[in-house]
C-alpha cells in the first residue's frame, strides 16, 4: 500500500463526522448514520485506490452504499480490502453521550476477515498485556494476567464492558475480583483502542459485541502493537449458514490477530463526533469545524493525532476534487 492514503483516509473520516455530528443529541440515529455514510461515499470517489468493501453498511439488497462487495476508489492505485463504519455510535450522536466515531480501515487485498453481521466473544489489550491473555481463560485469570504485565494491583485494573444485560455475570465475575468496571452504552471499537492508550485509564475490553466491530479494532491494534481474540456466536441456523458462506467453517475456534487481519499492512482512521477519552468531538462555529482524528499504520508502527480545521464556505460538501 502506498503510505499517501495514510491522509486520504483522514479526509474520509472527517467528512462523515462532520456530517453526522450535525445530528448530536437531536433523537435520529438512523439521520445521523445516514449523513456520515454518504458524506464516506462521496470522498471515496477521489480517492486513488482499487478499494472493495468486507465489512461495511450490510449486504448489497441491505444497504443503498458502503454495502459488501461494493467497489470504492477512482480505480487506479492499490487493490485494497476497506471495512468500515461510517457512525461507530449511532445511538451515541443520537443521545449526544461520548465516544462516537467515524472510522475506517484498509489492508492489502485478501487479507481482512470477512466477519459476519453477528455477535462476537472478545478481548482485547494493548501492548503490555499482549501474549498474556487468552479468551478461554477465566475471568479472574485474565484480569490477574493484565494486572501482573502492567505492573498493577488487581483492584486499580480498570475492564470495559458494553452496558448489556447479556453481560451481568461477567460483571458479577469482575466485582468478584476486585478490578473495577467502566460500563459503556455502546462503542466497543473506541473501547478496545482505548487499551492501548494509558490516558484512557482502561486496561482490558471484555465481552460480547458486533464482529464487524471485532475487525475495525483488530486492524487498529494491530498497528498499534495490541492484541484481540474473538469467537464468533452464532444464535441460529441462518447465522451458522452466514459464516460457512463468509469462508468460516469452523465457528467455535478462537480468531486471532492474524485471522482478523493476515497482512503486514494495514491502515487504521478515526475521527471523533463527540467527545470521548481519545479524541474530542466535531465542533462547530459559524463558518467553520474542528475535528481531532487518529490515524496509525502497522507497517510503520506511526500514529499521528490530527487536528483539523475546516471552512465549511470553501468546502460545502466536504469534499473538494483533487
Amino acid at each position: 500500500m502506498e503510505r499517501s492514503l495514510t491522509m486520504e483516509l483522514v479526509r474520509v473520516t472527517e467528512a462523515a463526522a462532520q456530517s453526522s455530528a450535525r445530528w448530536m443529541g437531536r433523537g435520529m440515529k438512523e439521520e445521523a448514520d445516514d449523513a456520515a455514510t454518504s458524506a464516506m461515499r462521496d470522498v471515496f470517489d477521489t480517492i486513488p485506490m482499487q478499494g472493495t468493501v468486507v465489512i461495511g453498511e450490510g449486504e448489497m439488497d441491505e444497504a443503498p452504499m458502503l454495502y459488501i462487495g461494493e467497489k470504492l476508489g477512482t480505480g487506479s492505485g492499490p487493490g485494497v480490502d476497506v471495512a468500515v463504519d461510517p457512525l461507530e455510535g449511532t445511538n451515541i450522536v443520537a443521545q449526544g453521550t461520548w465516544n462516537a466515531l467515524a472510522v475506517i480501515a484498509i489492508a492489502d487485498e485478501k487479507t481482512l476477515l470477512h466477519a459476519p453481521d453477528m455477535y462476537m466473544d472478545k478481548i482485547a489489550v494493548g501492548p503490555e498485556a499482549v501474549g498474556k491473555i487468552d479468551i478461554n481463560f477465566s475471568t479472574i485469570e485474565n484480569l490477574q494476567a493484565v494486572a501482573k504485565a502492567k505492573n498493577k494491583n488487581i483492584e486499580d485494573v480498570v475492564a470495559i464492558v458494553l452496558d448489556r444485560p447479556r453481560h451481568q455475570k461477567l460483571i458479577e465475575e469482575i466485582r468478584a475480583t476486585g478490578a473495577r468496571i467502566k460500563l459503556i452504552p455502546d462503542g466497543d471499537v473506541a473501547a478496545a483502542i482505548n487499551t492501548a492508550f494509558d490516558d484512557t485509564g482502561v486496561d482490558i475490553l471484555l465481552g460480547k459485541g458486533g464482529a464487524p466491530e471485532g475487525v475495525l479494532a483488530a486492524v487498529a491494534l494491530k498497528c498499534l502493537g495490541g492484541e484481540i481474540q474473538g469467537k464468533l456466536t452464532p444464535s441460529n441456523d441462518e447465522e451458522k449458514a452466514r459464516c460457512e458462506k463468509m469462508g468460516i467453517k469452523d465457528i467455535n475456534r478462537v480468531l486471532y490477530m492474524d485471522d482478523f487481519c493476515s497482512g503486514d499492512d494495514a491502515i487504521f482512521a478515526a475521527t471523533g463526533v463527540t467527545d470521548g477519552e481519545l479524541l474530542k468531538g466535531v465542533q462547530f462555529k459559524g463558518s467553520k469545524a474542528t475535528t481531532q482524528t487518529v490515524v496509525m499504520r502497522a507497517k510503520s508502527g506511526t500514529v499521528r493525532f490530527i487536528d483539523g480545521e475546516h471552512s465549511l464556505q470553501k468546502k460545502p460538501n466536504l469534499v473538494m476534487e483533487p
